[in-house]
């Protein structure tokens, strides 16, 4: 599988794409400290085809045109205006199909806008959860109140205001709001009862192991019994708990997953077919064929082009 892609890559490739665009702003004394944060117009930049790749950045695009999401296992058309959201986790990559793509992007790291205000942190945004749905489709009043927001965060960069970067962060979870205004945050975190906030916990350390993007790390937690240990809890309880809330089996959730990873990786990855088995925790390859055949009826050679 490729490497994964840091934001200094990222600003190297772009100020060479286009020569006359400044790279990504590093702030000076407090870099480490504040992170990293720059905005782009995407017809300055986007081409037709992004690898599959993870990145080490945060990225909210607003795509003025047609293309294809590569999310994860997910395959999901762009066939109207969107905001999008990737996190640093879930590998993705872009195949645009009309010739016109506009629109605009910001990349900033997690440093970057997580501050000591805990209602900050990325990772209590359903909108860069593992799992959640990273596209919201918009209309043109929609498109048009983002895309003056990124013109704003696109000026605010040129200007020399000393408290600029507090500007975009301000910038940056209006544009968080916004996409939880068209996706309640409710469907997120309303838990409501002991069997939810257990159910909640065990789809967050499930979807934690993922993706697998290295050989050598195979999976920490395969069964229920695995997944209970580590909740502290008897698996009885934590079977009782996901049944009762998801109607599916713990054994079941296990195995969806681990069959949705294999896909993605049996589809874009350069890996035989024994090291993915062997990533997803199996100890032979035969064990991974079964397994798979069992849950797809398919052979795992069959998703390979």
């Amino acid at each position: 599988m490729n490497k994964t892609n840091s934001i200094e890559d990222l600003s190297r490739r772009l100020v060479k794409f286009k020569k006359n665009i400044s790279p990504l702003i590093f702030h000076n004394k407090k870099a480490n400290e504040l992170g990293h944060f720059n905005v782009y117009s995407r017809a300055n930049f986007c081409t037709r085809l992004t690898p599959y790749n993870r990145r080490d950045y945060y990225k909210i695009s607003l795509i003025i045109g047609t293309g294809v999401l590569n999310y994860a296992d997910k395959v999901i058309e762009i066939n109207k205006n969107a905001l999008v959201f990737s996190n640093p986790i879930i590998p993705y990559s872009w195949e645009a199909i009309s010739e016109k793509q506009e629109g605009y992007f910001c990349l900033f790291t997690g440093d970057f806008i997580n501050s000591n205000d805990k209602a900050s942190k990325l990772k209590d945004s359903p909108l860069f959860k593992i799992g959640g749905d990273p596209v919201f489709f918009l209309n043109d009043e929609q498109t048009q109140y983002l895309s003056e927001i990124y013109i704003k965060m696109l000026d605010e960069m040129k200007s020399d205001y000393i408290y600029k970067y507090d500007v975009m962060k301000n910038y940056l979870h209006i544009l968080i709001h916004q996409a939880l205004k068209l996706k309640p945050a409710d469907s997120y975190y309303n838990h409501s009862n002991a069997s939810s906030r257990i159910t909640s916990l065990f789809i967050e350390l499930l979807e934690r192991q993922f993706p697998i993007d290295s050989i050598e790390n195979s999976l920490r937690f395969k069964t229920a019994k695995d997944f209970a240990n580590s909740m502290s809890i008897h698996v009885n309880h934590l079977n009782r708990a996901v049944k009762e809330t998801t109607g599916k089996s713990t054994t079941q959730h296990i195995a969806e997953r681990i069959v949705k990873e294999a896909k993605a990786l049996l589809v874009h990855s350069d890996w035989n077919i024994s090291e993915i088995a062997y990533s997803l925790g199996f100890e032979y390859p035969t064990y991974f064929n079964n397994f798979f055949k069992k849950h797809t009826n398919l052979s795992p050679k069959s998703l390979r082009h």
